[in-house]
């Protein structure tokens, strides 16, 4: 289990963790979200161990993270801009990576050399982008990891490869009981494989449920009103409203259930009740229309 408890971290007097508190079940695929400079990487950079909080606790399976060697060769990261030597192959990062992870499988790394196809005798810094992360995928899998730690993981690979990559995530998932804490803004893809999220702004976490109680709590409605009825009566509890024609589309933050015996005081014509993607979600938990792209005129 992974546990963050009101950490703060500050540079130069900014607080890029303000009091963040996070949970990750054990065996959990956890999706952390939020715009940029809401902190992500910062409160990642603390559970691989390379910031030390100013203040709260940072803790994977109840131990400290900071300075715990034998913690962090349990743990695998792969953040956003990996790291290489410069000059290095396949191969050599092999070796490196063998040397801190006492359970390093052999087996499956030469068993990956056909699933990701490159040859462990390139030097990595010559490779592309998309392939520079496969092979980050190709060690870090290898590593045996109880926990996985994920920043922006799939960016650069192909539609082919990112389904494989997850495959074989949630193959350990399933298989080992891994622990899984991915960032990322693609937050469809994230809805396919997180069965918790948490959503992050300004240095904390302002919420984090499962992802079936996210979408149970909010609810988005397209609702047409009888004849000689066409504006939002005004006492209804609606983060977002918007309009096309005759019908109206509703965000309310309750269960489609609730929500439809709200609307049914006003005998509406027609009442269907639209489940929320992620996205939809986090924009408006995020401050609904005011997080919303908005339209400059020139």
């Amino acid at each position: 289990m992974i546990e963050v408890k009101d950490a703060v971290k500050r540079f130069d007097g900014f607080a890029a963790l303000d009091g963040a508190t996070l949970s990750v079940p054990a065996g959990s695929v956890y999706g952390l979200v939020g715009p940029n400079g809401a902190g992500k990487s910062t409160l990642i950079r603390h559970l691989t161990g390379i910031y030390r909080q100013d203040e709260g606790t940072v803790a994977i399976n109840g131990q400290p993270v900071w300075e715990n060697a034998a913690l962090k060769a349990r743990v695998a990261a792969i953040p956003d801009d990996w790291y290489y030597f410069l000059q290095s192959t396949v191969r050599d990062m092999m070796c490196f990576y063998r040397g801190f992870y006492p359970a390093f499988s052999m087996e499956r790394y030469e068993a990956l050399k056909e699933v990701f196809a490159i040859d462990e005798k390139r030097v990595i810094r010559r490779l592309s982008k998309g392939m520079q992360k496969q092979v980050a995928f190709w060690l870090a899998l290898c590593c045996m990891p109880d926990y996985l730690i994920l920043d922006e993981p799939v960016d650069g690979l192909d539609p082919v490869m990112r389904r494989q990559v997850w495959s074989l995530v949630m193959g350990d998932v399933a298989e080992r009981g891994t622990t899984v804490l991915v960032s990322s803004h693609n937050l469809r893809e994230l809805e396919d494989v997180c069965d918790h999220v948490g959503i992050m702004d300004h240095g904390r976490v302002l919420l984090e449920r499962s992802l079936a109680q996210l979408q149970d709590n909010m609810v988005k409605l397209q609702v047409v009103w009888p004849d000689g009825m066409t504006e939002l009566p005004p006492e209804l509890p609606v983060l977002h409203a918007s309009k096309v024609g005759r019908i109206h589309t509703l965000i309310m933050r309750m269960g489609a259930q609730e929500a439809e015996r709200c609307l049914a005081v006003y005998s509406p014509l027609l009442v269907d009740a639209v489940p929320l993607t992620l996205e939809e979600i986090f924009i408006y938990e995020l401050g609904g229309a005011d997080y919303a792209v908005k339209d400059i005129v020139l």
